[in-house]
């Protein structure tokens, strides 16, 4: 039986990698006594897998975890959230475990696979050690932005581990909104298609010519699949047993 965590990071949780993340929950589940299985083989370990790491500095009210339980179990949606709870009881500040669901056991549905999308809030801050205090968005910025959303090219460099390439990022913009405090962005993510939100800003600014230095907070709200019907949420994902034969 496979399930799908969501959870969220703050605080000071924000600063801990991918890696060490993995290492954390590995820490929770043994603690929390939860059966999950393990891989086979001389060095087994714990069949977890995140959808779309989160890069540092960057907090969340979507990241998604699924993992594997142990062979016969079957939980309902009363154990789901028993699990849930035993989970928060050893979690650190700056982590809790917002939902647990069913999934389907193909290897091809898990989340790092079918996730296509990323929804993010930026805001302008006064100050890196300012991170609660946002400051309104320039008026020309938000006049400024149909412009940048209107070009059918935005060429950019984008750097890898082993090389950087020229790409356009204007098709993996799905959604730039701006509010008075806010900034709603609604962006490619996943194995294919991956753009992050700095990126996005990097860019935005280059257009508005702007020399000065400034500092942004990233908030990611959620990831998403995409389906026939458009893009969903990993954990709204439906999932019944008896379709899956």
């Amino acid at each position: 039986m496979k399930a799908r965590m969501k959870f969220r990071k703050w605080g000071s949780m924000k600063y801990v990698g991918h890696l060490d993340m993995m290492r954390f929950f590995q820490k929770a589940l043994r603690r929390a006594e939860i059966p999950v299985a393990f891989s086979g083989g001389y060095s087994p370990h714990m069949i977890l897998s995140f959808a779309q790491p989160l890069g540092l500095g960057i907090t969340s009210d979507g990241e998604y975890m699924d993992l594997e339980f142990c062979e016969g179990i079957v939980l309902e949606e009363a154990d789901l959230k028993e699990t849930v709870q035993k989970l928060n009881q050893v979690m650190v500040d700056g982590v809790e475990v917002v939902s647990l669901v069913v999934i389907d056991p193909d290897k091809k549905r898990g989340g790092m696979t079918i996730v296509a999308a990323a929804s993010y809030q930026v805001r302008l801050l006064a100050s890196l050690r300012s991170l609660e205090e946002a400051l309104p968005f320039p008026e020309r910025w938000q006049k400024a932005l149909p412009d940048f959303l209107g070009q059918k090219e935005l060429p950019v460099w984008k750097k890898t581990k082993s090389k950087e390439t020229l790409v356009d990022i204007r098709p993996m913009i799905y959604q730039m909104e701006m509010e008075e405090e806010k900034l709603c962005l609604f962006l490619a993510a996943g194995s294919n298609e991956n753009l992050k939100p700095e990126l996005v800003m990097k860019t935005f600014l280059e257009y508005l010519g702007e020399g000065g230095e400034y500092f942004f907070s990233y908030h990611r709200t959620d990831l998403y699949a995409r389906t026939e019907n458009g893009f969903c949420p990993l954990d709204s994902l439906e999932y019944r047993e008896e379709t899956a034969q």
